[in-house]
C-alpha cells in the first residue's frame, strides 16, 4: 500500500463550505520533474511551485506520471465513479497530479480502483512538489530537444526514401532513422499504449501505438516516423491552446496583491503579506493600488474599478460603511478599510474557486461525447479489421495495400477532437461569464441557461434597490416656507436609525440643526423640539391619533400607499406641515433587463412576499404582467412548481433567505451576490456578482452561444474524420493525411471553443 507518512492532508481551502466535487485545475504550478502535454509528448514553458491554497482542505495529493491528457482523466473518474466516499477530484494535467478528497478509511480503496485502471499513484507532499521545480524546467527543455531532435531524423528519412536510393546501406540508414525517430517522440506514447492494450483498452495512445508499428512492419519506415513525429509537435501545440482554455481563470490569481500594509496597535502601519493579516484588522490602500483583502471602508471616500470582480465597467464610489472586495483598483484616494474576511476566503478566492469547482463538473453533452467515444473507438478498430481482413478477400486488393489502409483508419480513428472538443468549449464560457461577473457553478447550468421558458424574479434587492429612497416631498401647509419645513424634517429625521428616517434625510439633503428632546414613539414615529417647538414625525396612524388628518389628506396619503409607498408626515401640535413618500425605487437595469428576456422569448414572473400593490407598482414600471405578492418562502416554492408545469423550464432569481427553497426548486437558481446572502449564494446555481439583472439574459444568451459551438465542434470532428475515413477506404489517403486529419480536427474544435473567451457584451 501507500506510504501513510506521506498522506498529509494539504491546507487550506478556498471556502470552508465548499467541497471540491471534480475539480477540473488548470496546470499551472510545479510538480514533477518531467512535464508533458496531452497524452504524452513534452510541453514546453516554466511554472511556479505549487500553492498549498490551490489544494482543497483535507485532500492528499498524488502524482499519476502517466495521467496528462484528457482521455486519461476520464478513465480515471470512471474507475473511481462506483467509490462511495470520494468526495472531490482535482486534477492538474499538466503537472500529473490528483488531489483526492474522501470520507475516513475510503482512500485505499480509491487508490486501488486507480491503479486497476492502469494508473499508479504516487504521494506527493506540497514541499517535494516545490522541490521538484528545477527539476520539471530541465524535463521539459530535455523534452522539447527530443522532439526537434525526432522530427529532424523523420525528415532525413523521408528525404532518403524521397531521393530512391536503393542501396542496402541507404536502405538500413534509412530505418534506423526511422526508428530513431519514433524513440524519441513516441516512447511515451508506446508505453501508454501497450499499457491500454493490456487492459483491453483502445484509446488515443493503443491506436497510435498499433498504427505505427504496423507502418514500420510493412516497411513504411520513414511514414512512421514522419507521423509519429508529427502527432507529437501537433499535441504539443493543441496542449497550449487546451492549457489557455483551462488557465482563463487562473489570471485572476493575480489580482490581488500578496501584501498589505496593516495598522499597528500603536497607530503605525508595516507591510505585512495578505495572508497573514487576521479579521477586523485595520488595511489602508493608496490610488492606483489594488484591494488586497476584503472589507468595509472605515476612513476616506475613493472611486473603486470593480470590474476585476463583478463585471462593472463604471468605478464604483466608495465611502465610510461601504464594502470593498480583493483584486479591485482602487483610483481616486487613499482608503482605510477593516478587513472582513481572510485571503483564502475573499470574493475573489470563491470566485475563482466557484469556476475551478464548474470546470471540473461535467456538462451533458460532455458525458454522451464521453459515452459516444467509448462506443466509436472500438468499433473503428474493428472496422480497420475489417478492412485488413476482408478486403484482399472481396475487393482484390492486396494484403499489403489492405493493412495499409487499415492502419490511415486508425490514425483517423484517433477520438482526441471529439473528446477535447466540449470541456474547451465549456472551460472558455465559464471563464467568458466570470470576467462578466456571472458565476456559472457547473455545464451543466451553463447549457441548461438555454432552455428556460420563464424566470421568476424577487422583488426587493432583485427588481429594486432593495434600500428605501425618497421619491416625493410635499409642502402640505402651504403658509409655511418650504426650505424652513424642510430643513426640520431633515434634522429631525437625521437623529433616527430607522431606515426610513435616514432615506429622508439622505434625500432632503438639506442643512441639520441640532434639536432637542428627540423621543421614539415605536410603531409610530419619532417627536422633538426644534427652536423650542415640539414636531412630530410619524406615520398615517399617529398622525390620525392626534387628530389632524383631513379629507385632502386622506386622498394624497391613499394615492401615495396605493403606489405602494411608505409616507411620513411632518407635523407641529396644530397641522400637518409636510408629507414625505419613501420606495424602494426600481434598479436603472432591470426595465432593460425584462425587455431583453422578452425579446429571447422567456416570460418575467415578480413572485415577492411584499404586499400586492407595492409588487404591482413595481411590476409595473419594470414591464412585468404576472404578479405574485404576499407570499411566504413556501408559497414561493409553490409558485416556481406552478411556473414548471406552466412554461417548462423555469430559473428563480432571489437574494434572501427567504429565497433559498425557490432558488433550489428552480430548474436554475440565480443569486444576486453584490447584496445576497450566503445561503441564498450557496443554494444558488449561477450568483450574479453585481446585482444586475441585465446578467441573467446575457447568461441566457452565453447558453446559446455555447450550445451551438458546441454541436458545430462535434460536427467538425466527426465530419472530418468521415471525409477521410472513405477517402481512406475509397481513395488514396495517407497516413500523412491521416494525421493532419485527427489532428488538424482537434485544434479547430479547440480554436472554435476558445472564441468563447470573447465575451460579448
Amino acid at each position: 500500500m501507500t506510504n501513510q507518512n506521506a498522506l498529509k492532508p494539504v491546507t487550506p481551502a478556498l471556502h470552508p463550505h465548499d467541497h471540491d466535487h471534480g475539480h477540473d485545475h488548470a496546470p499551472g504550478h510545479a510538480h514533477s520533474p518531467v512535464a508533458t502535454s496531452c497524452c504524452g509528448n513534452p510541453v514546453c514553458g516554466s511554472s511556479p511551485a505549487i500553492d498549498p491554497a490551490d489544494i482543497p482542505k483535507g485532500a492528499l495529493l498524488f502524482r499519476i506520471p502517466t495521467m496528462d491528457c484528457a482521455v486519461e482523466e476520464s478513465e480515471i473518474r470512471r474507475a473511481l465513479e462506483p467509490v462511495a466516499g470520494v468526495k472531490g477530484l482535482r486534477f492538474r494535467l499538466g503537472e500529473r497530479t490528483l488531489a483526492i478528497t474522501t470520507d475516513d478509511g475510503v482512500l485505499p480503496e480509491a487508490l486501488a480502483a486507480i491503479r486497476k485502471a492502469g494508473f499508479k499513484p504516487e504521494p506527493l507532499n506540497v514541499e517535494g512538489a516545490a522541490a521538484a521545480a528545477p527539476a520539471k524546467i530541465a524535463g521539459m527543455s530535455i523534452g522539447l530537444a527530443r522532439l526537434v531532435a525526432a522530427l529532424l531524423l523523420a525528415i532525413a528519412a523521408e528525404s532518403i526514401s524521397f531521393m530512391g536510393f536503393e542501396s542496402k546501406g541507404f536502405m538500413a540508414a534509412e530505418m534506423v532513422l526511422a526508428l530513431g525517430a519514433i524513440g524519441l517522440a513516441g516512447l511515451d506514447t508506446y508505453k501508454k499504449g501497450f499499457a491500454a492494450l493490456v487492459r483491453g483498452r483502445l484509446n488515443i495512445n493503443a491506436l497510435m501505438a498499433v498504427a505505427v508499428t504496423g507502418a514500420f512492419i510493412i516497411g513504411q519506415w520513414p511514414e512512421a516516423a514522419m507521423v509519429m513525429a508529427l502527432y507529437a509537435i501537433a499535441e504539443l501545440i493543441e496542449a497550449r491552446a487546451v492549457d489557455r482554455a483551462r488557465n482563463a481563470i487562473q489570471s485572476l490569481l493575480a489580482l490581488a496583491p500578496e501584501q498589505a500594509e496593516v495598522k499597528q496597535a500603536d497607530g503605525s502601519w508595516r507591510t505585512v503579506m495578505a495572508s497573514e493579516v487576521a479579521l477586523d484588522a485595520i488595511a489602508r490602500i493608496r490610488p492606483g493600488e489594488r484591494v488586497p483583502l476584503d472589507g468595509v471602508v472605515t476612513e476616506g471616500t475613493s472611486a473603486i474599478d470593480q470590474a476585476p470582480v463583478t463585471g462593472e465597467s463604471i468605478p464604483v464610489d466608495k465611502t465610510v460603511g461601504d464594502q470593498v472586495f480583493a483584486g479591485t483598483i482602487n483610483q481616486t484616494a487613499g482608503l482605510e478599510f477593516r478587513v472582513t474576511a481572510v485571503a483564502a476566503n475573499t470574493t475573489l478566492a470563491r470566485i475563482i474557486h466557484a469556476v475551478e469547482e464548474a470546470q471540473g463538473s461535467r456538462a451533458p453533452t460532455q458525458r454522451f461525447v464521453d459515452r459516444f467515444a467509448a462506443i466509436y473507438t472500438p468499433t473503428v478498430f474493428v472496422l480497420a479489421l475489417a478492412v485488413a481482413v476482408l478486403t484482399p478477400l472481396f475487393m482484390d486488393w492486396t494484403w499489403m495495400q489492405a493493412i495499409y489502409k487499415a492502419l490511415v483508419l486508425l490514425v483517423i480513428a484517433c477520438p482526441c477532437a471529439l473528446v477535447i472538443s466540449t470541456p474547451v468549449t465549456v472551460v472558455s464560457a465559464l471563464a467568458a461569464a466570470a470576467r462578466r461577473g456571472i458565476l456559472i457553478k457547473g455545464g451543466t447550468y451553463l447549457e441548461e441557461a438555454r432552455k428556460l421558458k420563464a424566470v421568476a424574479l424577487d422583488k426587493t434587492g432583485t427588481v429594486t434597490e432593495g434600500k428605501p429612497k425618497l421619491v416625493d416631498s410635499v409642502l402640505v401647509d402651504t403658509s409655511g416656507n418650504e426650505a424652513t419645513v424642510f430643513a426640520i424634517a431633515a434634522s429631525i429625521a437625521g437623529r433616527s436609525d430607522h431606515p426610513v428616517s435616514k432615506a429622508i434625510a439622505e434625500g432632503l439633503k438639506g442643512p441639520q440643526d441640532e434639536v432637542g428632546d428627540f423621543t421614539a414613539l415605536p410603531g409610530r414615529g419619532v417627536q422633538a423640539t426644534h427652536a423650542g417647538q415640539a414636531y412630530v414625525l410619524g406615520n398615517h396612524r399617529l398622525i390620525e391619533e392626534r387628530g389632524l388628518c383631513t379629507p385632502s389628506l386622506e386622498a394624497e396619503l391613499k394615492r401615495h400607499e396605493e403606489a405602494g409607498r411608505t409616507v411620513t408626515l411632518l407635523a407641529s401640535a396644530k397641522a400637518v406641515l409636510a408629507l414625505f413618500a419613501v420606495a424602494d425605487t426600481i434598479k436603472e437595469s432591470s426595465q432593460a433587463a425584462v425587455a431583453e428576456l422578452r425579446a429571447l422569448g422567456v416570460v418575467p414572473v415578480m413572485l415577492t412576499g411584499d404586499n400586492a400593490a407595492t409588487a404591482k407598482t413595481i411590476a409595473a414600471h419594470a414591464g412585468i404582467d404576472d404578479v405574485r405578492g404576499n407570499l411566504l418562502p413556501e408559497e414561493k416554492l409553490e409558485a416556481i412548481k406552478a411556473m414548471q408545469q406552466r412554461y417548462g423550464a423555469a430559473a428563480m432569481t432571489g437574494d434572501g433567505i427567504n429565497d433559498a427553497p425557490a432558488l433550489a426548486q428552480a430548474d436554475i437558481g440565480f443569486a444576486m451576490g453584490g447584496a445576497g446572502t450566503d445561503t441564498a449564494m450557496e443554494a444558488a446555481d449561477v450568483v450574479i456578482m453585481n446585482d444586475d439583472l441585465r446578467r441573467i439574459p446575457e447568461t441566457i444568451r452565453l447558453s446559446r452561444r455555447a450550445h451551438s459551438v458546441l454541436w458545430q465542434n462535434i460536427t467538425l470532428a466527426l465530419g472530418i474524420k468521415a471525409v477521410f475515413f472513405v477517402l481512406a477506404v475509397f481513395g488514396s489517403a495517407t497516413m500523412w493525411m491521416a494525421v493532419f486529419a485527427d489532428m488538424g480536427a482537434s485544434l479547430l474544435v479547440v480554436a472554435n471553443g476558445l472564441r468563447l473567451m470573447r465575451a460579448q457584451k
